[in-house]
């Protein structure tokens, strides 16, 4: 029966810092349509890789050799199968179970971590069942006897394969992760991510190949009676959120899936107001306002938008479900070329914002400027408006999509519609209300001057993502990239309040528009270089760029490892960074010795950046990681104020006996 688990509820206010760039020099931020959404990777239900069949890893010194090995190399859709995860262990070296049984000796407060095994579950695969563990073995730790995993350990679990799978190669990765321990002392955890492969073959065809059946003898093949039978669930783990402290989890099974999906309709509905999206909004209301005396013609504008916004996180889904390589919703922004044409296409609708597509230019060009009273053209603003929040994530969206990405395609999509219905909704409202919009200057000298504003604010805009795309382009990962082209965004901030200030002064004798366009004039000249400047400013930590060396060597030493993921096409990211980083505070803390401040920046897509952020259960950022000697697994936020990051750099810092291991997405058995 699935439902909600409040975990914590803590009243945390929103911590006031520096402001970082403010919102409002994004005013007129418009993206491109949701194309190349299968940018890379071949349409495939069969999984996203290749690898062997039996694939191994070894930790530092040989203290423990990992493998997986499947009880059917070969099998044919609807086949019933097993993986073998073999742990072997150095003479005097072991590993906890699952849940780890400490002795009474070791005292109630001693921290554990378990092994852990996770099996993704790709497409291909119908059912995951939960993992059959190895009975323990005594062994010698600090002076008593506890019960742990040592020698040859081998733990199994059972699969069911889909019976619409195509046939083909079957890649299934598996992450592994222990704390191996001698006598006397525990190391850092370790995490191993390997893939066992398997060759589906078509129904009839007969199996050549057979696996190891000395390895697989204590498999208990029972377990797919209980599987079918009902009397044994796939063990789906429960989706976690977090938020400014509100931290909760729900069931997806039943009814929970239900709450799921309206969580992440809300985290939809709060992407509009996140940096990204919030400036759109002023340019649909101009657009809704030149129909808003047609009350049924505004409210078709409305709901056809909203379908544009639906269909994009629909597409969104789609790609994530069948397209290999395709697992999250900023993928398209971390390929350079994509934001380079996003803020091509930008620039171009600036053009048309500013008038200059009243000369005679070729129709084409027409095309991207689409027109808000038309259908065509509302649809495509729609599209476009949800492309550009792609880059951004809304508290309880991020968790919900990190999710979706690891499950069948019809929850994924089911999930991706939620949040795109989520965002759609305040659309369809403001259409359904026309009286909200009919102030808005429609012709006129007024309306111009306000769509020329916004069409040079649109060039600020499209400076900005050339501008990340071009510095993604020339940067050499874990090096970050440049910030130059905050300088050239400054300059069309500046020019927009400049004119339109100018412009006001001409048009009209108002007294009271002349002094608040000249007091935004003023704001923006003062603003503009002094946002341009903080953002460009790396800030005062000293931060460690991301290499896995680096990381571990941080956790070998001890030290509580914070870490900031993040990209220069995050707008959410840069508010974090300014407003509670570089809080005094939050920087004293980070100073600390025996305190590692480490940057994950993915603005290029550099494989181990994504790769770590995947091992964490997310494909969303802003994320801030914390690890440390007194946190057994973790700590977690995708929003966060500056008393939850010194409470869980307090907490990480803890004294124990371990070191904390990264979590992996809920997917898949897990133990």
């Amino acid at each position: 029966m699935g439902g909600v688990r409040l975990l914590a509820l803590e009243a945390c206010a929103v911590t006031k810092g520096r402001a970082g760039v403010r919102l409002w020099t994004m005013v007129g931020l418009l993206g491109l349509l949701g194309v190349a959404a299968a940018a890379q990777g071949q349409i495939t239900p069969l999984g996203r890789g290749k690898g062997k069949a039996a694939a191994v890893a070894t930790a530092p010194a040989e203290r423990v050799h990992v493998s997986v090995a499947v009880n059917k190399p070969q099998a044919r859709p609807g086949d019933q199968l097993a993986l073998a995860v073999v742990l072997d262990f150095a003479p005097g070296w072991h590993a906890w179970t699952n849940p780890p049984i400490v002795p009474d000796y070791l005292g109630g407060d001693f921290q554990a971590i378990p092994t852990q095994i996770d099996v993704e579950k790709t497409p291909g695969v119908e059912r995951i069942g939960p993992v059959q563990w190895p009975e323990p073995h005594e062994v010698p730790f600090l002076g008593g006897v506890l019960r742990a995993l040592s020698g040859r350990s081998v733990a199994y679990v059972p699969l069911m394969l889909s019976q619409d799978a195509a046939p083909g190669t079957l890649t299934i990765p598996v992450t592994v992760r222990y704390q191996a321990c001698d006598d006397k002392q525990c190391l850092a955890p370790t995490t191993h991510t390997l893939q066992a492969t398997i060759e589906l073959l078509p129904q009839g065809t007969p199996i050549e190949q057979r696996g190891d059946a000395d390895l697989f003898a204590g498999f208990d093949v029972t377990v797919f009676q209980k599987m079918l039978s009902g009397e044994l669930r796939e063990d789906r783990p429960p989706v976690r959120f977090n938020a400014f402290g509100l931290a909760f989890e729900i069931d997806p099974d039943g009814v929970g899936f239900v709450l799921l999906l309206l969580v992440a309709a809300l985290g939809g509905a709060l992407l509009n107001l996140t940096p990204c999206v919030l400036p759109v909004i002023p340019i649909k209301v101009m657009g809704l306002a030149r129909s808003a005396g047609d009350p049924r013609r505004t409210l078709l504008l409305g709901a056809v938008m909203a379908l544009g916004v639906v269909a994009f996180w629909m597409a969104i889904g789609a790609a994530i479900a069948f397209v290999a390589g395709f697992d999250a919703i900023n993928a398209l922004f971390q390929r350079p070329w994509f934001t380079i044409v996003v803020g091509v296409v930008i620039a171009a609708m600036g053009l048309g914002m500013l008038g200059l597509f009243t000369v005679q230019l070729p129709r084409a060009v027409y095309m991207f400027n689409p027109s808000h009273e038309t259908v065509p053209g509302s649809f495509l603003f729609g599209v476009m408006t949800a492309v550009l929040a792609t880059p951004c994530t809304a508290p309880f969206m991020g968790s919900a999509a990190a999710w979706a990405t690891t499950q069948q395609p019809t929850t994924t999509l089911a999930t991706f519609a939620a949040i795109g219905l989520g965002m759609a909704l305040p659309y369809f409202i403001l259409s359904a209300s026309p009286r909200l919009v009919d102030r808005i200057p429609k012709a006129g000298p007024a309306g111009e001057l306000v769509k020329q504003t916004m069409g040079l604010l649109m060039f600020a805009v499209a400076a900005f993502f050339v501008g990340v795309g071009l510095s993604a382009k020339l940067a050499a990962p874990p090096a970050p990239p440049s910030r130059a082209y905050w300088w050239v965004t400054a300059v069309f901030v500046v020019a927009a309040f400049a004119w339109l200030a100018f412009r006001t002064w001409r048009l009209t004798n108002r007294r009271g528009l002349r002094l608040a366009t000249t007091a935004m004039a003023v704001a923006a000249l003062a603003g503009a270089p002094w946002a341009a400047a903080t953002l460009t400013d790396r800030g005062p930590i000293d931060w460690v760029y991301y290499t896995p060396e680096r990381f571990q060597e941080a956790l070998q030493r001890g030290d509580v490892v914070v870490m900031d993921f993040t990209a220069e096409w995050c707008l959410n990211c840069k508010a974090l960074e300014t407003a509670v980083l570089h809080h005094p505070k939050v920087v004293e803390t980070l100073r600390r010795k025996g305190v590692t401040p480490i940057r994950v920046d993915i603005t290029a897509g550099d494989p181990a950046s994504t790769t770590m952020l995947r091992s964490l259960g997310s494909t969303t950022i802003p994320l801030l990681a914390v690890f440390g000697p007194g946190a057994a697994e973790p700590i977690l936020y995708d929003s966060y104020t500056v008393e939850m990051v010194l409470q869980a750099v307090a907490q990480a810092a803890g004294e124990a006996q371990t070191a904390a291991v990264p979590a992996v997405g809920a997917a898949g058995a897990r133990s």
